[in-house]
């Protein structure tokens, strides 16, 4: 059996200029270092860059003729039935860039080429439920517990800094009730934080008494660095 040979960009260049000029465009081939451009009328300049699979080589040789027009394309080789894993991302990216969309679909009958999404000026939607969350998480938050990127210790949100409050009150002051809790920690959500024990840190002793577990005592010890900062802002 033959080995397929995988696709050039030479070979996305006929698929292409096959789809512009069933448009009504002429087409042309390496003009001023642009891959494909294409001219209809009095209409902007159609400009498509090349690259058998999408990179961010591609994303800049497209960025780069957007000095020339607003009307630039990114096109990469598509393998049949086999769509990138990040294609959606690849739209959104492209998106935000202004950037067009394409793919030729090597192996296939008929019209290989596909559009994804035609270039044009990115307006993001601005999402106020999560604006809100993002501020109001924020602002809850005590000082600045946690490093930007990856690490191994869970992030620190303002929840379980309120968590940590209420553990640290029981470690201080044993098997306690909630409304006790709440009163000497200022934490308005203490009721729900022993109730739903996310974190698996409180038991129930009886009604509407809690103590605190192993797992909290460690917690306790995990988040000292934390819990001192809290300590030093609140009441407890």
């Amino acid at each position: 059996m033959l080995a397929v040979m995988p696709p050039r960009e030479t070979d996305l260049y006929a698929p292409i200029k096959t789809f512009l000029e069933g448009q009504g465009y002429e087409v042309k081939a390496e003009v001023a270092d642009c891959d494909v451009v294409a001219v209809r009328g009095d209409e902007n300049i159609v400009v498509v860059e090349l690259k058998t699979s999408f990179t961010l080589q591609l994303v800049f040789q497209a960025l780069r003729r957007l000095t020339l027009t607003d009307t630039v394309c990114a096109a990469y080789a598509e393998k049949t039935g086999r769509g990138s894993r990040n294609h959606r991302d690849i739209v959104k990216l492209c998106r935000m860039l202004g950037l067009g969309v394409i793919t030729v679909r090597t192996g296939v009958r008929g019209n290989p080429v596909v559009v994804h999404l035609d270039p044009g000026a990115y307006q993001p939607r601005r999402h106020k439920p999560r604006r809100g969350r993002l501020l109001r998480e924020f602002q809850r938050r005590v000082g600045d517990p946690n490093v930007g990127g990856v690490n191994k210790r869970p992030v620190m949100t303002a929840y379980r800094q309120d968590a940590l409050r209420c553990a640290h009150h029981l470690r201080r002051n044993g098997p306690t009730k909630v409304a006790a809790i709440k009163a000497a920690t200022g934490v308005d959500k203490t009721p729900r934080i022993l109730q739903s024990d996310v974190y698996g840190w409180f038991e129930r002793v009886e009604r509407g008494v809690y103590t605190l577990t192993p797992a909290g005592e460690g917690a306790l010890n995990t988040f000292a660095d934390v819990l001192k900062t809290l300590i030093e802002n609140g009441p407890d």
